[in-house]
């Protein structure tokens, strides 16, 4: 038990605050919040939350070393601006899925851009997990077909953006110090979101009926950054931590059709033989984490 990856426990965190924030931010959107209000205040929490890593310390690069943290900065803010849009478009049941399709983004990336070897087992294992994304995406409930693929189109654009985020930060934040690196990178995700001010709606802070959720959903989507991030910094292993982050795809077809049935929601309609059919795709998907667990 001695050599169970406990760090891997901190990306499923990760796997289950998002999902809560997603579901917060949809009700948001449906309340006719844009995305852009939502980023830009997502932004503004994981910079002060990731202040906090200051005191732990570093080393610090020459400014010349800046383009580092301003890179993966962009990629953050692109990959989370995708992924409000995808939200907006679609259902969190339909984009969350396919967000994981990370996974083998990542797997991708770690083989090309860093000196690691992946084993056939992580392969197996990813393959695995975008299999079971593929099997609960499929059975999406029929409708508006064009907003349904704009929703899976900026679902991959943001596991495109993320995936190369999270190599990156393996690769550079050794040297820099989580201490130093994590907090400015955020600094600068913060400083990049004011391009956001121009679609803010002040009102969503002054609507009672609005806030509450704008503010939480808000508030847990940069909280698991702090969980996702951190892990990339400290321990590396993003195949592994991004198969186990791919849960999320389960915890949303759960979440959404849970948080459907109270506040109501189209995952509140699926049939019974579609949701059977993403269960199974969420057991494929959890064989793909045993299977990464079982490579510790």
């Amino acid at each position: 038990m001695t050599d169970f990856p406990f760090h891997l426990l901190l990306p499923l965190t990760a796997s289950l605050l998002f999902v809560a924030g997603l579901i917060f931010v949809k009700r948001t959107t449906v309340a006719g919040i844009n995305p852009w209000t939502v980023a830009f205040l997502s932004n503004q929490f994981a910079a002060l939350f990731f202040t906090c890593f200051w005191f732990v310390g570093g080393t610090m690069q020459p400014l010349s070393m800046l383009w580092q943290p301003a890179i993966v900065a962009a990629l953050y803010t692109m990959g989370l601006s995708f992924t409000f849009l995808a939200i907006e478009r679609g259902d969190v049941s339909v984009a969350t899925p396919v967000f994981g399709v990370k996974v083998l983004f990542v797997a991708v990336l770690v083989t090309f851009l860093t000196a690691s070897q992946l084993s056939l087992t992580m392969w197996l294992a990813a393959a695995l997990a975008v299999l079971g994304i593929a099997m609960i995406q499929w059975t999406s409930p029929g409708g508006n077909r064009r907003k349904l693929l704009l929703a899976i189109g900026f679902a991959l654009c943001a596991a495109m953006s993320f995936a190369h985020f999270d190599v990156l930060v393996q690769k550079w934040a050794p040297q820099w110090g989580i201490g130093r690196f994590l907090p400015i990178v955020y600094w600068m995700v913060a400083l990049m979101s004011v391009v956001f001010l121009r679609h803010f709606q002040p009102h969503a802070l002054k609507d009672a009926a609005v806030r509450p959720a704008l503010l939480i959903g808000s508030a847990l989507i940069g909280m698991q950054a702090i969980f996702i991030v951190s892990t990339l910094s400290i321990f590396g292993d993003a195949t592994r931590v991004n198969i186990v982050y791919a849960t999320r795809g389960l915890w949303g077809v759960l979440f959404a059709w849970a948080s459907a049935k109270i506040w109501g929601g189209a995952e509140a309609t699926v049939p019974v033989h579609l949701m059977l059919v993403r269960v199974a795709g969420a057991v494929v998907l959890t064989t793909a984490v045993i299977l990464a667990l079982a490579m510790g």
